[in-house]
């Protein structure tokens, strides 16, 4: 078909509240239905070819949520881990993630890093899990760090040096599902030249017909960088 794949996409999950509340569910309900669309992009993007896929899936900011909510979100998160850890090991997929997880509950933080470790070594996939995170408190923290080591000066390359995405590309693509069309703190600086997608889709319902729309979408764009499409002069 043609299609250019991002080496590096990275979505917004978007809309599980809303669509539990569709259906006259509680919003947990919607959340346990959005780790199942998180199952079904990581194998739909491995079968494409993705080299890195990022998920914004808790911010700094959902903590002003209900606290049920939030205890409902982590406690998805600890089955996501527990019923998923074979497939990442099995399927050479790495596991690496960016935000403060020490501020998260010490167990899930705990299952967070053994499966890093675990699947350190892997060299498919990589799937970038955001929790606790969010894009100014990364920049904070990435500027208090070269602080503290003595630097004077920085650059461009220092910036990116000190981010949690220091080892992985920018976003080529960013999709944020179910309409809103915002980045809402997420991967400030390394969206710089990423394209964007705002699909009306909640992310529940977000399956590989979706993501593969969002693909022939991002085919279709011009990435230029700043410079001129010779082809297109």
């Amino acid at each position: 078909m043609n299609l250019k794949i991002p080496k590096h996409l990275a979505i917004i999950l978007d809309g599980n509240g809303r669509w539990a509340t569709k259906k006259g569910l509680p919003r947990t309900f919607g959340h346990k239905a959005g780790i199942e669309a998180v199952k079904s992009t990581v194998e739909n993007a491995k079968e494409i070819g993705i080299k890195v896929l990022s998920f914004f899936a808790f911010s700094t900011e959902n903590w002003k949520r209900d606290k049920l909510e939030v205890d409902a979100i982590f406690d998805i998160l600890r089955n996501y881990i527990k019923d998923n850890e074979n497939e990442y090991l099995s399927k050479n997929i790495k596991l690496v993630t960016m935000g403060d997880l020490t501020k998260l509950p010490n167990d899930l933080f705990c299952k967070f890093e053994e499966l890093k470790e675990k699947t350190k070594a892997n060299d498919g996939l990589i799937v970038n899990i955001g929790l606790n995170y969010g894009g100014r408190d990364e920049l904070a923290r990435a500027f208090n760090q070269m602080i503290k080591d003595g630097k004077k000066s920085v650059t461009a390359n220092d910036i990116k040096e000190y981010l949690y995405t220091c080892d992985l590309p920018d976003p080529d693509f960013i999709i944020r599902t179910s309409g809103e069309q915002r980045l809402s703190n997420f991967m400030l600086y390394q969206c710089a030249y990423s394209e964007f997608y705002f699909p009306k889709v909640l992310w529940p319902d977000f399956n590989k017909k979706h993501l593969m729309k969002a693909i022939k979408v991002y085919s279709k764009r011009d990435r230029r960088f700043g410079g001129i499409n010779k082809e297109k002069k």
